[in-house]
């Protein structure tokens, strides 16, 4: 069995988010604290892989192989699932050996690495990638990057009902969207499937318009029979994925003043920001309430703070 205890189910907080610049323009936001959801597996990317897990036990797998980068939230996920939960997990990496305090966590954690260089990671969407691997892993599950497809949002679906469990706790009896950032859609898109176009969702891209993000979360949408309506992906990516300036530096350091909440400047930071400023143009009237999503990723700061 790869999957935890049943009674282990991963609780998301749902609290005011109090900024200047919202109570300024009198738009109400609740943060869904995906950060706090443990210690290791946090974030969104417990949820995107609780229905990989179920698929790989329903194959009868012994673990569980992915794709990631030097500082992946998802593999570091992934790898303290399999330590904690007691299955086999490996990872393929994109790039050259390198040492990270995320790559130092994979090997602790006991997730056995191979680093594909950039042309063989690259091919990771090409078919046939996966045959060698999985006849060298016979035993183990693959799972695509970031823990995407339609498992990976079906998961995500889950989120949208620890956040409605708890709108009377706020004093809300209903909201008007969600604010979450996007890397691949899947958690936009498990948002989507779990709202039907009853509320929309603003997806914060954190990775360029042709990054391709729209067709995946498209795809999933077809997979799952849906029409790709209830959602809108606005550019938040600065540039490109992992860029970085000093206004977005500032504006993280400012907020995490007032709010006492920790940002990361590649996902969350970026997608607060894009609010901000789509708030100060006017997209909101006042009244509005939104669900903002914190997705975690703070591990990674580690890495890009010793980097910097």
């Amino acid at each position: 069995m790869l999957l935890p205890p049943a009674n282990w189910l991963p609780q998301a907080p749902l609290e005011h988010l109090h900024l200047d610049w919202l109570t300024s323009a009198g738009i109400e936001v609740a943060i869904l604290r995906l950060d706090q959801i443990d210690p290791l597996i946090s974030g969104n990317k417990w949820f995107k892989l609780v229905e990989h897990l179920k698929a790989a036990d329903r194959a009868g797998a012994e673990g569980i192989i992915s794709l990631g980068g030097a500082h992946s939230n998802h593999l570091h996920a992934l790898a303290a699932a399999g330590k904690r939960l007691g299955f086999k997990t490996v990872g393929l990496l994109r790039g050259h050996a390198q040492e990270t305090p995320t790559v130092q966590d994979l090997q602790a954690f006991g997730m056995q690495l191979h680093w594909l260089g950039y042309g063989g990671y690259r091919a990771r969407n090409e078919p046939g990638f996966w045959e060698p691997w999985l006849a060298q892993y016979p035993q183990l599950y693959a799972v695509p990057e970031g823990g995407g497809g339609l498992s990976g949002a079906l998961g995500c679906a889950a989120i949208k009902e620890q956040a409605q469990a708890q709108l009377a706790t706020l004093g809300w009896s209903d909201y008007h969207g969600w604010w979450l950032a996007c890397g691949t859609g899947t958690t936009l898109a498990g948002l989507v499937l779990a709202e039907a176009g009853v509320h929309p969702v603003y997806g914060a891209l954190a990775v360029p318009e042709d990054h391709g993000v729209a067709p995946q979360v498209e795809s999933i949408m077809q997979s799952a029979g849906l029409a790709t309506a209830g959602y809108e992906l606005i550019d938040a990516s600065r540039g490109g994925f992992a860029k970085v300036d000093p206004v977005l530096l500032e504006f993280i350091e400012q907020t995490e003043q007032a709010s006492g909440i920790p940002l990361e400047p590649l996902y969350t930071g970026k997608a607060l920001l894009a609010l901000k400023q789509q708030v100060e143009a006017g997209r909101f009237a006042p009244g509005t309430r939104l669900i903002f999503i914190h997705t975690g990723g703070l591990q990674g700061r580690r890495g890009f703070s010793a980097s910097r």
